[in-house]
């Protein structure tokens, strides 16, 4: 039998001691040495911390084609990268202007916002040379295939562009199917990535493909919005971060429109959606199941 609890913090513990080792200077020196600053920055917005919720998908899609987790951590560690930058990036004073991030300073409170800046620009583009190299996978053409779909999952039409729809959201002027669009970008497109990657290492044909597709898509909306309920249902404490900063900030969210409750049921139809999209792998899916079925019920 299946167990969420034990896979995913085996899946944190192997993402954690991979990263420390990956985000030291030697291994990203060159063609000069890294600055050792900057691999302190890249440090503080990676580790101790985090669920590591984005690899253990990567894990789980691919264990339905019997990909080891070993093998799927290279790229698994490539999307946390990004989802690091992300952050690092979203707490700047000139974005989300965070000070707490699980539980401790943001990267620029904790250094400044110049070197916060970098920081991000490290991880990200590091998570590509990660890709790239032979570890993550023997066949070069599976190696271009995760690295454009990581690409298009956190660019203009992905993860960066729907940070852009938010900031102009708090404008105003959104319906619920451009707040919809915006966070299927700003948050869906990276966990819809992190599942078809896992899907690529395991060489799965389109049918399955899709089908995975249409999971990471639902699982990424359940994510948003457990999330948007979060900020206003959760402590500052136990999110590690502040709450209740959407609608003061004019955030389009759903939550917003509908209330609490509606969001909720909500919530729970879309996580039987997603788990119903998994109906054609049987067992070998039960990983992908409980994790859209954690992501409703996360406390933090």
């Amino acid at each position: 039998m299946y167990d969420f609890a034990a896979d995913s913090a085996d899946c944190a513990r192997a993402v954690e001691a991979r990263l420390s080792d990956l985000l030291t200077e030697p291994a990203l020196s060159g063609p000069g040495p890294a600055a050792g600053r900057l691999v302190a920055a890249m440090r503080h917005g990676s580790l101790e911390g985090g669920k590591r919720l984005r690899p253990l998908l990567v894990r789980q899609a691919a264990a339905i084609f019997s990909v080891p987790p070993a093998a799927a951590l290279q790229a698994g560690l490539a999307v946390e990268m990004v989802h690091c930058y992300s952050l690092v990036h979203d707490d700047l004073p000139a974005m989300d202007d965070d000070d707490l991030r699980r539980g401790r300073p943001t990267v620029h409170k904790a250094f400044d916002e110049a070197t916060a800046i970098l920081a991000g620009d490290g991880l990200l583009t590091h998570a590509f040379a990660l890709l790239a190299h032979p570890a993550t996978h023997p066949d070069p053409a599976v190696r271009i295939a995760l690295v454009a779909e990581l690409a298009a999952g956190s660019g203009a039409g992905g993860m960066a562009g729907g940070q852009m729809r938010d900031i102009e959201g708090e404008t105003g002027g959104f319906s619920e199917d451009d707040i919809a669009s915006m966070q299927a970008m700003k948050t869906g497109a990276l966990i819809r990535a992190a599942v078809r990657m896992g899907a690529l290492l395991g060489g799965a044909e389109p049918r399955p493909l899709s089908a995975l597709t249409a999971y990471a898509e639902a699982a990424g909306r359940a994510y948003q919005l457990a999330d948007d309920i979060l900020d206003v249902t959760a402590t500052s404490d136990a999110m590690g971060k502040a709450t209740g900063k959407d609608a003061g900030m004019g955030k389009q969210t759903f939550v917003a429109r509908v209330g609490v409750e509606a969001a909720r049921q909500a919530l729970t139809a879309v996580v039987t959606e997603a788990v119903g999209y998994l109906r054609t792998f049987g067992p070998r899916a039960d990983g992908l199941r409980a994790t859209a079925r954690y992501f409703a019920s996360r406390e933090n």
